[in-house]
């Protein structure tokens, strides 16, 4: 076959593939590759991606623009403040009464323009009117000084104090009346203050009797202006909180002895020891005594005279600085009244006072309230604000060890429903040299005193047993 004859190639077509095929690199006969099929999980994942980076450019976009939009507007706001702060002075006065009487004018208005009522605008102009009035009674200021004290800020059940409120127009122009009210506990004391003139004083005493233990809030002192209608009313405030301590009764205790740490300024005990400053007697030597304590001179006479080598060593009293620690159940299932509780605060109380009196270290503890080391007043307010709360005899105990790691003494006071069982656990958190005195109040029953696992256990009816029954023990 010559060149003339053999066949051509067909030219590709314009637009389209070529004729020549491409053999497959895998050679004649090879299975075609599968077709790729995309991850749904990873296309998703990739959208979700995208989704949140263009919602974070939106969002810092956005921020940026206001963050613009706000410097640009803070002259103005600036300049408008003044005006809305006065706006806002204006609108907390208002009354619910004065709210209500605005309501009405707009209601009437409305009904007036829908309607055509002139009656209805008429009203709306009047109560418009009568609001405008009332406005003008709040404007101005008062130059006044106002001072709040109590005298004595802390008192015991059934005494009085009295609260004093002592108002000074401070300005040369005479000063109107107006009333004047401070909250007196849960109670409200009002007064009218008169005209003053140009500084002018006014004085106005309340006696305030206690009945109860706790703690009683005087103030603050607030001036209240408005309308005889009662559409507004602007109250200033010129006095902070005071605070009224009723404390409560404590019955007078024999010194409550000595206690476990040894001091240089402690009492001197019965316990025997052989290193302290209280020198006592001498005895003989001891395998294991301490060399350093034998008293030579006495040891050599007593040798000459018997004819034996014998040697005499020191014996010393210790001397005791006590920690006392009271410890008040604030569970109220422990107690059978609020009665009862007052009782317990009571008796807590008076320890607390008498291991003051005789220069012993205190750490009291009374439910949510503590004090380490206190000064007689600050302990006795510990004991004003107690009140019921949770944590219990022994979580209390618990909270003491934290407090007073070095306690030497422990006061435990709980009502008649604590049983043994609840002492035993508040005794489980102290050292085993800790003493330990459990004292049960119970109105219902009678003075009791026995020793149970290493605890005196107490009991008390009445406040006036407390005396009697510690006679019976010594707390050391």
């Amino acid at each position: 076959m010559t060149d003339q004859t053999r066949p051509r190639p067909k030219p590709p077509q314009p637009g389209g593939r070529s004729g020549l095929r491409r053999p497959s690199p895998a050679g004649p006969g090879a299975v075609p590759p599968s077709p790729v099929v995309p991850d749904p999980a990873r296309t998703d994942a990739a959208g979700a991606g995208r989704l949140t980076r263009r919602m974070q450019g939106w969002w810092s976009a956005a921020t940026a623009h206001l963050g613009r939009l706000s410097d640009r507007t803070e002259p103005y706001r600036a300049a408008a403040r003044p005006v809305l702060d006065a706006a806002g002075g204006v609108l907390a006065a208002v009354t619910g009464f004065g709210w209500t009487t605005l309501g009405l004018a707009a209601l009437a208005w409305l009904s007036a323009a829908l309607w055509g009522w002139r009656e209805a605008a008429l009203l709306a102009a009047a109560l418009l009117v009568a609001f405008g009035i009332a406005c003008l009674f709040t404007i101005g200021r008062m130059h006044l000084s106002v001072e709040l004290d109590a005298d004595p800020l802390r008192v015991t059940v059934g005494e009085s104090s009295a609260a004093r409120v002592r108002v000074t127009n401070l300005a040369r122009t005479p000063a109107l009346p107006i009333g004047l009210e401070f909250p007196v506990g849960d109670a409200l004391g009002r007064f009218t203050l008169p005209g003053l003139g140009g500084g002018a004083t006014h004085e106005e005493v309340v006696i305030i009797p206690t009945q109860r233990r706790g703690v009683i809030e005087l103030g603050p002192v607030v001036t209240q202006r408005g309308d005889p209608f009662g559409l507004v009313r602007r109250e200033v405030t010129w006095t902070e909180r005071l605070e009224l301590f009723v404390h409560p009764r404590r019955v007078p205790l024999e010194p409550l002895g000595a206690g476990l740490l040894r001091d240089l300024e402690g009492h001197t005990t019965t316990d025997t020891s052989m290193s302290d400053l209280a020198f006592h007697t001498l005895r003989e030597y001891a395998p294991g005594d301490d060399r350093r304590y034998i008293h030579w001179r006495s040891s050599a006479k007593v040798s000459a005279a018997s004819g034996q080598g014998s040697f005499l060593v020191k014996q010393f009293l210790d001397t005791r600085r006590s920690h006392v620690a009271v410890v008040v159940d604030a569970d109220g299932a422990a107690y059978a009244s609020d009665a009862e509780f007052e009782l317990a605060v009571s008796v807590g109380a008076s320890v607390a006072v008498r291991a003051l009196a005789d220069e012993m270290d205190l750490t009291i503890v009374v439910g949510e309230h503590a004090a380490a080391k206190p000064h007689p007043a600050l302990a006795l307010d510990t004991f004003s604000r107690a009140g019921f709360g949770p944590g219990g005899l022994a979580g209390s105990t618990g909270r003491l060890v934290q407090l007073a790691p070095d306690a030497s003494v422990a006061i435990l006071v709980s009502g008649s429903r604590a049983g043994f069982a609840d002492f035993a656990r508040a005794r489980a958190h102290l050292a085993p040299e800790v003493h330990t005195f459990a004292v049960t109040v119970d109105r219902g029953s009678t003075m009791a005193l026995r020793q149970a696992s290493g605890m005196a256990m107490l009991t008390v009816s009445t406040l006036s047993d407390l005396p009697r029954v510690l006679q019976g023990v010594q707390v050391q």
